[in-house]
């Protein structure tokens, strides 16, 4: 199993569409740059077919050290939640699924 990277990203646009390697990253950048900023805004980005990215506020809460066993407070934050589609779920686990059957409602 490999780890898919940028530049992985770059070959397969580039392999595709057949724009030079150079477009083929600033494309990639652009989508990716759209993407963070939505989220940075604290909006969802819904890709079709694909899944959910939203930002979710954590509270405060107390944790506790697994070594020492000492409280300590874990300050509020933001997480990025991702929720796939019924469609890739259904891809991963080798299930036949046709697109006009998935209500992508829930995502």
């Amino acid at each position: 199993m490999s780890t898919v990277t940028r530049a992985n990203l770059v070959e397969h646009i580039y392999s595709r569409v057949g724009l030079s390697r150079h477009d083929s990253s600033m494309i990639l950048e652009s989508v990716l740059e759209k993407i963070s900023s939505t989220l940075e805004a604290g909006e969802s980005v819904k890709l079709s077919g694909f899944g959910t990215f939203s930002v979710r506020q954590k509270g405060e809460r107390i944790g506790r050290n697994p070594k020492t066993g000492v409280e300590v407070p874990i300050l509020p934050r933001a997480v990025l939640v991702f929720r796939s589609s019924q469609l890739l779920r259904d891809q991963m686990n080798g299930v036949e699924s046709h697109a006009d059957d998935v209500d992508d409602a829930d995502d």
